[in-house]
């Protein structure tokens, strides 16, 4: 039961990581430069953090299978948790203090185009 576990376990990060290239490529697409992906802090984690101009944008990926990932796949704990690790990661870079930030939330499907939510998150 336990090899069956670590296997789902691997499925499903290798699925997240996949996941969170293709909303990093969409992202660029769109004009966003990435700073980080995948920034963990022991307050929290977050997906992928973009700078736009002078906007700072700190996104949730998502991915679901046969639909699109919608709001409801993030709680409000989570987010707190995703705000928490933002301020760690703006308290690390001085150079971004000044900037105002924004929450995102980018849902894929299988077989869908990126869904790209903005300012999903406010505090």
């Amino acid at each position: 039961m336990g090899a069956k576990n670590n296997k789902q376990r691997r499925h499903r990060e290798k699925t997240g990581r996949r996941s969170e290239t293709l909303a990093a490529l969409f992202l660029r697409l769109k004009g966003y430069r990435l700073l980080a992906r995948n920034f963990r802090h022991h307050s929290g984690e977050i997906d992928i953090i973009a700078r736009r101009a002078r906007l700072l944008v700190f996104v949730e990926v998502k991915q679901r299978t046969g639909m699109v990932a919608d709001l409801d796949a993030v709680t409000p704990m989570q987010w707190r948790r995703i705000e928490a690790a933002a301020n760690a990661f703006v308290g690390q870079h001085r150079e971004l203090q000044n900037l105002p930030w924004r929450f995102d939330f980018i849902g894929l499907g299988r077989w869908a185009w990126p869904r790209h939510k903005k300012a999903v998150w406010r505090f």
